[in-house]
């Protein structure tokens, strides 16, 4: 069976034995069934990790003895998420599919057609709710790095602020909007190099409106098709996300 996974942020880099939150204890010991003996692959997120034998398999307080540290390259590029929310619990499983995909950052966003709308504390559960998603996903995965969940923002303004991108993708319904080969190519062509720092949005249900396209485009955006056939949004991130990774590693 492969390795347990276990987030952590040990006190020092070097550390010779971790002791486990009372959270994540719970779910090596309790959840997971881990053993004395066992291998843990304990983490921090950012791409550090320790190589680790269970000790002591308290619920609250599980050890880690540490038998080597390892630090995982991050990828040659950087993905960011700006998605539209969409309704119910829809936005966990996208956060979970980014994480498992490889995104660096997940931006929510509220559109013009969004029927979510978040006050201040609903907001905050949210955000919190969605970074524990991507850690667990990040666990199941074996992902070393945890993308950043960004607080909600206004689609609009979020758009016309974006910035430090080398491309900046729009999935797009409309006439005209592009293949994805197409612009890379594009890119390729224009700068020598693929781009390393990518940004795309995702509309809601519906898409974003006529209004929010034309501002994109105003703001740099490139309007990118994802074929034929009309997606979920909780499908179109997954689609938009993997056909991206995969042009980007093998540029």
């Amino acid at each position: 069976m492969p390795d347990f996974r276990a987030f952590c942020i040990p006190a020092s880099p070097e550390p010779t034995e971790i002791t486990l939150s009372p959270e994540e204890s719970h779910h090596l010991v309790s959840v997971n069934r881990a053993r004395i003996g066992d291998t843990v692959v304990a983490f921090d997120g950012r791409g550090t990790e320790w190589i680790s034998e269970l000790t002591a398999d308290r619920r609250q307080g599980a050890v880690l003895k540490v038998r080597f540290r390892q630090k995982i390259p991050a990828l040659p590029f950087e993905i960011t998420l700006g998605q539209a929310l969409p309704k119910g619990p829809f936005m966990d499983a996208i956060v979970r599919k980014a994480t498992e995909i490889g995104a660096a950052r997940i931006v929510p966003l509220e559109s013009e057609r969004t029927q979510v709308h978040l006050d201040a504390d609903r907001s905050d559960r949210k955000i919190e709710k969605w970074q524990t998603a991507a850690l667990e996903a990040a666990k199941q995965c074996g992902n070393p790095f945890i993308p950043e969940v960004t607080p909600v923002q206004n689609a609009a303004a979020f758009m016309e602020t974006a910035r430090g991108y080398d491309l900046k993708l729009i999935a797009s319904l409309h006439p005209g909007a592009k293949s994805l080969k197409d612009v890379l190519a594009a890119f390729q062509a224009s700068h020598q190099r693929p781009p390393r720092k990518v940004l795309w949005l995702v509309g809601p249900e519906g898409d974003f409106t006529p209004a929010e396209m034309s501002l994109s485009q105003s703001a740099g955006f490139e309007p990118v098709t994802l074929g034929p056939l009309v997606l979920r949004c909780e499908t179109a991130a997954a689609y938009a996300l993997s056909i991206l990774s995969y042009e980007l590693q093998n540029a």
